[in-house]
């Protein structure tokens, strides 16, 4: 009986230690260095859009100017930057077609243009297809600070030699341009919108567009 009692308390032992062992060993493992939690998943990266460029990063007063047609050229992401989201018509024409060159009034072209609206707004553009002189690009910028409800575009970056920036109230809103002399071509570009402080700022970042899209 004795000889039976002292086998079952070895065995119970054994049974014991072996157990304790393995708890070490799973403790000792969780606890090498090498050992690490596994790796969040990656989150997908959010792809982003080269940022606009303001006309006081591009030199505008060396800049030379094709006139020509120039629509297909204009990158869509500025369109969308001007507007404030995609376009929901586009129109265009070159010299000597048929056009509508101020609000309702449509007569036969002698530049080149192409505009995009949305119900809220409107961006243009447009080079005349004649060579301009500098003394008829200084009769163009004194004309256009005459025209009615306009005012000096304040703070406004150079847009050729010579060049005049306005913001003015049309019946679609607040129109910011700038229209200027590069080489012997006339370009101007506008935006038009509800927001005056907006319409300028994009203004400013579009018509680098469009002499992008023009530069030779």
């Amino acid at each position: 009986m004795r000889r039976a009692l002292v086998l079952l308390l070895a065995a119970v032992v054994t049974v014991v230690v072996v157990a304790v062992g393995v708890l070490v060993v799973l403790d000792s493992d969780d606890d090498q260095p090498g050992a690490s939690a596994p790796s969040p998943t990656p989150t997908p990266s959010t792809p982003t859009t080269a940022p606009a460029v303001p006309l006081s990063e591009v030199d505008t007063l060396t800049t030379a100017v094709r006139r020509e047609a120039f629509c297909d050229a204009v990158a869509p992401e500025a369109v969308e930057a001007a507007l404030g989201g995609p376009p929901a018509d586009t129109t265009s024409y070159v010299d000597g077609q048929s056009a509508p060159l101020t609000g309702e009034v449509r007569d036969i072209a002698h530049e080149f243009g192409c505009g995009w609206t949305t119900r809220e707004a409107t961006a243009r553009a447009w080079v005349f297809a004649p060579p301009v002189t500098p003394a008829t690009a200084k009769a163009l910028v004194r004309a256009a600070r005459t025209e009615r409800g306009c005012r000096p575009l304040a703070g406004a970056s150079d847009f050729g030699r010579p060049s005049v920036a306005l913001a003015c109230r049309t019946p679609r809103g607040v129109q910011a341009s700038f229209r200027g002399l590069f080489g012997d071509a006339w370009l101007t570009c506008t935006v038009t919108g509800d927001d005056a402080d907006v319409v300028a700022g994009r203004a400013d970042s579009w018509c680098a567009a469009v002499l992008g899209a023009l530069a030779t």
